[in-house]
């Protein structure tokens, strides 16, 4: 079998980076493989190179590691590629979230949907499509996994425009998974359940240990256990009142649904008392947090990034799917099933056909293959039909440059509607235009 090679786009985020390479090194296959790493950022590319080299000295595999700005030289004859980049950096990110909170939308994080995610998706749409031209031209059978976000909307454009075998990856599904096991005390080899929806807004059509519903244990923890409630206070009050456990952590939640951010007593009722992290802080503030002093922080973040290449290196594989999806298809050829990003073509009945769902896929030799769901319970289905359909709007503006229909995608984000007046949506919606103006070359008539 010849060698492997797996180019990272995007390669600056060390820590999510060398967990994919210590995966992906944990299979026969790819023992020999070429790590590709490729960041835009010198400094943040050497520490995840310096980091990669350590994990195959650690693993003493035959592995090449190789670093570089140049996108092209990574991608070129890569038979896996990862996506996890992002535009703007932290001046469009507070972007993002300041104006919206102008007008009373309060985001946790903002990188998804509402406002905040639709301006993140426009900006990075562009680079993404380069990147996949690149792709197309230099490694057209290679497998593609996207982890950047907004996930369901970028992976919607893609999908729509290229053959690529593209597919977008989250680990809030087997995270959630593993959360909700531990609460009932199983094992998680005694697990198994059917997952489906859209990204971060998925649900558990069916628990089960050992075969049977687990939803019941489930309950009981939640309504008997305070330290439990208190975990996921957000998630929580969705199972209790929706019947079916989200995907998706309770910061994040919080903002795609109408019922948790719109007003101050309800963001102190369900986001600030959890003893999980504060969803109650939205970005800024948590950014604030952490970054009060950027050059403090950014010793901090080499410190402990030595600390660890200086450690004992866990060679241990990790629960992200990506290595296991690259296995299946052109490693060894386990196959290997998981929730993916795909455009929704005959998998969920009762959602915009064409939509981005996160539905099981299955991974074999040469292959994915998504999986039909049927109809999702009508609870459910509605809420993901609202964001979903948002997210077309706001796919086909993109698209056609057209300002307007990002403005009714702003308009109908269910915590957007729950807080704004429509003059008021479409006078934020203006001003992030024009805030963002450089980063959105598709709308150069704004200008």
């Amino acid at each position: 079998m010849s060698r492997k090679k797996f180019a990272f786009i995007g390669s600056g985020s060390v820590v999510f980076t060398r967990n994919l390479v210590r995966d992906i090194l944990t299979f026969p296959a790819f023992e020999d493989c070429e790590i590709a790493l490729m960041d835009i950022n010198p400094d943040n590319l050497e520490l995840s190179r310096r980091a990669a080299e350590r994990i195959v000295t650690a693993g003493n595999y035959s592995a090449v590691v190789t670093a570089t700005t140049d996108r092209v030289e990574a991608l070129k004859d890569a038979d896996g590629v990862l996506i996890t980049i992002q535009v703007g950096g932290f001046e469009a990110s507070v972007a993002d979230v300041a104006i919206p909170k102008e007008y009373g939308i309060s985001m946790n994080v903002g990188d998804t949907r509402g406002p905040s995610g639709i301006f993140r998706f426009l900006r990075t749409l562009p680079v993404m499509l380069d990147i996949l031209k690149d792709i197309e031209r230099y490694c057209p059978d290679a497998i593609v996994l996207n982890y950047t976000n907004p996930m369901a909307m970028l992976c919607r454009a893609m999908q729509s425009v290229s053959e690529v075998n593209i597919n977008g990856l989250c680990h809030s599904v087997q995270g959630t998974a593993e959360m909700l096991a531990r609460w009932i005390g199983a094992p998680m080899d005694e697990i198994t359940y059917t997952c489906a929806g859209i990204n971060h807004q998925a649900h558990y059509l069916e628990y089960k240990w050992n075969g049977e519903d687990a939803y019941p244990l489930i309950r009981k923890a939640i309504t008997e256990r305070e330290e439990i409630y208190n975990e996921e206070q957000v998630r929580n009050e969705m199972f209790l009142h929706l019947g079916y456990y989200v995907t998706e952590s309770s910061g994040h939640n919080s903002e795609y649904n109408p019922w948790f951010r719109k007003r101050p007593d309800l963001i102190e009722k369900y986001c600030t008392h959890g003893t999980g992290w504060n969803p109650g802080l939205d970005i800024m503030e948590r950014r604030e947090k952490l970054m009060t002093d950027e050059k403090a922080y950014e010793n901090r973040r080499i410190t402990e990034f030595n600390k660890w290449i200086e450690g004992e290196i866990d060679l241990n594989r990790g629960s992200e799917y990506a290595a296991y999806i690259f296995n299946a298809v052109f490693g060894d050829n386990e196959m290997f099933e998981f929730n993916g990003n795909v455009r929704n073509f005959g998998l969920i009945d009762n959602l915009p056909e064409g939509c981005c769902v996160e539905v099981p896929v299955l991974a074999s030799k040469g292959r994915l293959r998504p999986l039909h769901v049927g109809p999702l319970p009508p609870q459910l289905a509605i809420l993901n039909q609202i964001n979903a359909s948002c997210e077309e709007l706001a796919v086909e503006g993109a698209f056609e440059g057209d300002p307007e229909k990002i403005y009714h995608a702003c308009l109908y984000d269910p915590l957007t509607s729950a807080v704004c007046s429509m003059s008021e949506v479409r006078e934020m919606v203006d001003r992030m235009f024009t805030a963002q103006a450089k980063w959105l070359p598709q709308f150069k008539h704004l200008k």
